[in-house]
């Protein structure tokens, strides 16, 4: 979800490989191990978690987790919890990065201490304050000074235990003095409206006798202003900390006044003493990004560039091609490319154009794309974009099912436990590897067509380079579809959206096993047991070493790699797009019916969307694709909840809750996205519900009054190709900008071919120029392109720059940035945002 700012939209995403944690302390009691899981959060939201390992306490999670974030957030946090034998969770340590800190561990395999979690220490949102220093001349004649603090609102506080009726305490600080002062308690809304005025005396009062006082406290300087929210608790335990400010009174300067955003800060000295080392550590790779868009024009010169590639001879001197020459890695380059290609309907001729280049290259056709090379990564990526549902429907029933069963299938004679039998276990694998064979090679009729096309040029490419042998045309299409595609996703089921956490141990085993035996099938390689270094796998091969699974594959590789012949939009079987639990508003269909809250099973496909009591149990309510007039947010208001959103109806809207912010997002999108095609869709809507006989938002009292807000602006149609050409632009901007010395370097190199007709020098080598001409022309082309967008980012931020103020909504105070404001405050411009 992108943010507006001034004609520039910013998106923020982050991918996390969370890897293991280590030295986690021991449980107290006799077992002393631990079933740990990690969590993802957005400040206090979590958005994501593991699943548990039992038993250790150096948990191996191995999991990946993506997502668009969709608000502004503070710190992204890492919790490790433990849950007992009560199946009672029970924090262990966290790890907490603020947002201004992430670039530092930018792509790094990081180990992070542990931290304690202490309730004083969770603390997320802002407070709006207002000081003013007044003078009030009393009936002697005497001048005092009064302090007004007035504590306006709040946004964005914590929910504490599923509510949050908070107040303020405010109290003057000084050397000798402290007086505290409430607001009134807000009921269920964690975005507080106080505006509530407080009065301090500040000079000495002529009652006190220097005894009471040690200090002149007309010195205003030496006096803070402390605010702390609190969240009030019916509970025993009193009211729970919410987070704090300190505002040291020399902010307001000689005019006297201070008015300013601030972020809530950890409560001082709140947390326990607990030793560090003693908590363990948490191994992450974390990769933040934040992209500035800029309007669709600016991006014209690289864009019409780039979507050019496939019509430049030779290709090796196109502006895609040269991005994958001067990445570091060929997936950097693969990714935005393909996902712009896929955008403007390019992507066929561009990787017919780099495959035919490889193909011509290739001296051997037994390693025809065996390599990394940016054919090899582009199809990669266009598999995983354009057939995530076609490995949906093929393979999840049945890595669904192999994961459930438990089955042994552990043929490794070393391997094997003593409860376990070794014929039992062959059987239990080949019955899945048949299964799985057969899935795959009765599913050429759903391969996307944009599959096909790729697969019908690599195969006639093929065919050309290597007329002599006749088994080049599968073996080019086989490395793709079961080397890349299939065989990966049957190994790490997580990693394609299969499964929502990686395997155990035994199952990952399992999966192994079928995985190399399906890519042995698919490889129709001349000597299959030369496959295998073991050899139990070789022995185990000979079930499947006859005619009937080559000519199946054959077949399979046939259907697939014929142009044009098949239209994904001709499949029948529903597609299963997302499924999970949220909670929904009942929708009272009769005039009595309740109206409460209750948690369902949601399940989308390309045909309904319904929900269920339980997983697996029937439909209570099922929605034709074709009735959804509009997904939209609803506001928090309506409910005071988070989260919500609407699916509206021909006769009502159902009004859902999801588990977290990112979650909410992504049901938005892909609810949006697959309904978008519906003639009837509405063109305006009620962002508010309908309660008490009227629209919270416009105020109508028919429920059948049109709405008062317009729909969201109009998604891509297709589901999986769902592509912003401009953000992709603006990567391939951004790599090419990170890149520029390499580009200087190509440019080189290129001068050095043109005048320089001997052997190559080993500075210019790693480059691939068959035309030194064409390619310098390529590259000026790009420098120029690249510069101007470069100059116009400078601008933007120059501009942002100097229209920031810090202690605004946007840009409140923090616990880094008081001096920052000092600064700013007397005009010096030294400071950094």
């Amino acid at each position: 979800m992108a943010v507006e700012e001034e004609g520039l939209r910013v998106f923020q995403s982050v991918k996390i490989k969370i890897g293991e944690a280590k030295n986690i302390p021991p449980y107290p009691g006799p077992n002393r191990m631990r079933d740990c899981y990690c969590t993802v959060n957005l400040d206090q939201e979590e958005v994501f978690r593991t699943k548990i390992i039992e038993k250790s306490l150096c948990p191996f999670y191995g999991e990946d987790f993506y997502c668009e974030i969709p608000r502004s957030f503070r710190h992204l946090s890492f919790y490790i919890f433990d849950r007992d034998v009560f199946r009672r969770d029970s924090s262990i340590g966290k790890v907490a990065v603020k947002k201004e800190d992430l670039q530092k561990y930018h792509g790094k395999d990081t180990w992070f201490q542990l931290q304690p979690v202490s309730a004083d220490s969770e603390v997320q949102g802002k407070v709006h304050l207002e000081l003013r220093l007044s003078e009030v001349i009393t009936d002697s004649g005497v001048i005092n000074h009064k302090l007004a603090t007035r504590v306006l609102e709040c946004q964005g506080l914590p929910i504490v235990n599923g509510q949050c009726d908070p107040y303020a305490a405010v109290s003057l600080l000084g050397p000798s003095r402290s007086e505290a002062k409430k607001t009134k308690v807000k009921r269920k809304t964690n975005n507080p409206q106080f505006e509530e005025v407080f009065y301090f005396e500040v000079t000495r009062p002529l009652s006190y006798t220097k005894r009471q006082f040690d200090v002149e406290e007309e010195d205003v300087d030496k006096l803070a202003l402390r605010v702390d929210l609190w969240n009030a608790s019916n509970l025993k335990f009193g009211d729970e900390f919410l987070g704090g400010v300190r505002v040291p009174l020399r902010v307001l300067g000689q005019a006297g006044v201070h008015d300013a955003w601030y972020f809530l800060q950890p409560r001082e000295n709140g947390g326990k003493s607990v030793k560090v080392e003693e908590l363990g550590s948490l191994r992450l790779n974390i990769v933040y990004t934040e992209d500035h868009v800029f309007p669709s024009e600016h991006y014209t010169p690289l864009r019409d560039l780039l979507l050019h590639s496939a019509n430049v001879e030779p290709v090796s001197a196109s502006t895609a091609h040269i991005l994958g020459e001067v990445c570091r890695e060929k997936q950097e380059a693969a990714i935005p490319l393909v996902r712009l290609f896929l955008h403007y309907g390019k992507i066929v001729p561009f990787i017919s154009a780099i495959a035919h280049a490889e193909v011509n290259r290739t001296q051997d056709p037994n390693t025809i794309f065996r390599g990394n090379s940016l054919t090899s990564k582009c199809i990669d990526e266009t598999m995983k974009l354009a057939g995530m549902h076609y490995l949906q429907v093929t393979l999840k029933p049945i890595i669904d099912e192999i994961c459930t069963e438990h089955k042994p299938c552990e043929i490794d004679p070393v391997k094997l436990k003593e409860s376990e039998n070794l014929e039992t276990n062959r059987e239990n694998l080949r019955h899945y590897v048949d299964r799985i064979f057969n899935v795959i090679t009765t599913s050429g009729i759903r391969c996307p067509t944009v599959m096909c096309d790729i697969f019908f040029s690599l195969r006639e490419s093929a065919a050309t380079r290597f007329q002599v042998d006749q088994d080049v045309r599968y073996t080019a299409v086989s490395s793709f579809i079961f080397l890349r595609f299939f065989a990966p996703a049957i190994l790490s089921p997580n990693l394609f959206h299969l499964r929502p956490h990686h395997p155990d141990p035994a199952t990952s085993r399992t999966l192994t096993l079928i995985s190399k035996t399906i890519q042995t099938l698919g490889s129709l390689a001349k000597s299959k047991s030369a496959n295998f270094k073991e050899s139990y796998m070789a022995a185990f091969y000979d079930y499947f070493n006859e005619q009937k699974y080559a000519d199946a594959v054959k077949n399979f590789l046939d259907l697939i790699s014929t142009s044009g012949k098949w239209d994904q939009k001709s499949i029948e079987t529903p597609i299963m797009l997302k499924e999970g639990f949220m909670i929904k508003r009942a929708q009272g269909r009769n005039r009595f019916g309740m109206k409460n809250f209750k948690k369902r099973w949601f399940r989308l496909t390309n045909h309904e969307f319904t929900y269920h009591k339980t997983k697996g149990e029937g439909a209570l309510c099922s929605i034709p694709i074709e009735n959804i007039l509009a997904v939209e947010r609803l506001e928090e208001e309506s409910f005071k909840m988070k989260n919500m959103f609407q699916v509206i109806q021909p006769e009502r809207a159902l009004y859902i809750q999801a588990n977290n912010c990112v979650e909410a997002r992504d049901w938005i999108d892909i609810l949006t996205k697959v309904s978008q095609c519906n003639r009837k869709r509405l063109s305006t809507y009620h962002p508010s519900a309908y309660l008490n006989g009227h629209w919270l938002c416009c105020k109508f009292s028919a429920d059948t009054a049109p709405g008062c807000t317009p729909c969201t602006g109009s998604l891509p149609a297709n589901i999986q190709l769902d592509v912003d050409g401009d953000r992709e632009t603006e990567r391939i901007y951004s790599l090419f900008n990170t890149y520029m010395t390499k580009l200087i370097k190509m440019q080189e190199a290129c001068g050095s071919k043109s005048v320089y007709d001997g052997p190559e020098q080993e500075e210019y080598s790693s480059f691939v120029i068959d035309d030194p001409q064409e390619t310098y022309k390529t590259l000026k082309q790009i420098v120029l392109a690249v510069q101007t967008l470069e100059q116009q980012h400078t601008k933007y931020k120059r501009d942002k720059f100097k229209k920031t103020k810090i202690g605004s909504q946007e840009h409140p105070i923090g616990d880094k940035s008081f001096q920052c404001y000092i600064r700013q405050q007397s005009g010096s411009s030294t400071y950094s945002i």
